[in-house]
């Protein structure tokens, strides 16, 4: 979380958020990166309860994500259910120090548990099944509109991690302008019902838990308005640069492979693969760089970085510098 935020969350903004959705004092605090995260509980049931400040969504986005996890549920999706407060409100907001705001919502903590890209567990049983859950919500997507009195959710060119020159130094020009290419390639492709729709953009294993048959999805604080392929680079470039390191290109290749392989038998048992999608990963592959080189300038200070992130850093620098996905194979 940035400083200037951190300064102004406390221990009273949390207590008036607990009351509001009339839950218990007691919190297990899970996150800090984009969002406040805790484990709250009312009655002994755990609960999630998520505070967002206003410098990274404002209440119509909230509101919006909400929505559309809501349309997935619906639609027999595993995706946490949402609450309502004391007073009604699907969103709850308090006013911070420098007249800023915090959000705040309440979900149903999700089944199953985390699976380490280093586990046993973490194999093409899983991938499948991870390919077969995200068709599943691509389905889903394409029937969903908003609800009344909701605002359409943005779109992926909306968000402020892709003002390049806001967040890469100064003197790298050079990434500023290869970002700006891919980017501008991406931008040029085709749009139409069966590729493009909400989707959740960060299906990474860090953010499901899984029972040993059903993917239990959540985080959807990054949904917006996408290529579904996308939605196939996350999950591939997340369980590769976790898992294998870059000095290990032939296994990155080699594991990518297996991987991408078993969550595209997956995701067709559920949806129809989009056009094109072969040619648009080694984009969305690239673009996931781009993104996340931005967000770790803009989320961590230089002097908070220790040698592993800044290693990663610079692994991701290269290629961008290289204009290179994080893996070459044959789709």
């Amino acid at each position: 979380m940035e400083k200037a935020v951190s300064n102004l969350m406390n221990q009273e903004i949390l207590d008036e958020f607990l009351g509001r959705f009339g839950l218990e004092k007691e919190v297990k605090k899970l996150g800090d990166f984009e969002n406040y995260v805790y484990e709250t509980y009312k009655n002994g049931q755990p609960y999630i309860m998520r505070l967002t400040h206003s410098s990274h969504r404002d209440m119509d986005e909230v509101l919006s994500e909400l929505d559309w996890m809501r349309h997935l549920n619906s639609r027999g999706l595993s995706v946490p259910e949402v609450f309502p407060s004391e007073d009604g409100n699907f969103a709850e907001e308090i006013r911070a120090a420098d007249d800023s705001s915090f959000y705040g919502c309440l979900y149903a903590k999700a089944n199953g548990k985390a699976i380490s890209v280093r586990s046993d567990e973490f194999n093409e049983d899983l991938f499948k099944k991870w390919g077969e859950t995200t068709g599943r919500m691509h389905h889903a997507t394409k029937s969903y509109e908003p609800s009344k009195g909701i605002k359409e959710r943005s779109s992926w060119d909306d968000d402020d991690l892709l003002s390049i020159e806001k967040y890469y130094p100064s003197e790298e020009r050079q990434l500023v302008e290869n970002a700006k290419e891919v980017i501008a390639l991406i931008s040029d492709l085709p749009k139409n019902k069966d590729n493009y729709g909400i989707i959740h953009t960060d299906i990474h294993s860090g953010n499901f838990f899984y029972d040993g048959e059903q993917i239990h999805v959540f985080d959807f604080d990054d949904a917006s308005y996408h290529w579904f392929t996308s939605d196939i680079a996350i999950p591939l470039y997340y369980s590769i640069i976790y898992r294998i390191p870059a000095s290990e290109e032939a296994e990155r290749n080699r594991f990518g492979k297996l991987f991408l392989d078993a969550f595209i038998e997956g995701y067709q048992k559920a949806n129809s693969l989009p056009d094109g999608w072969k040619e648009q990963v080694p984009l969305f592959l690239m673009l996931r760089d781009i993104v996340l080189y931005a967000v770790l300038h803009k989320k961590i200070a230089p002097e908070d970085r220790d040698e592993k992130l800044k290693e990663m850093m610079e692994e991701i620098a290269n290629r961008i510098r290289n204009k290179q996905p994080i893996i070459n194979i044959k789709i």
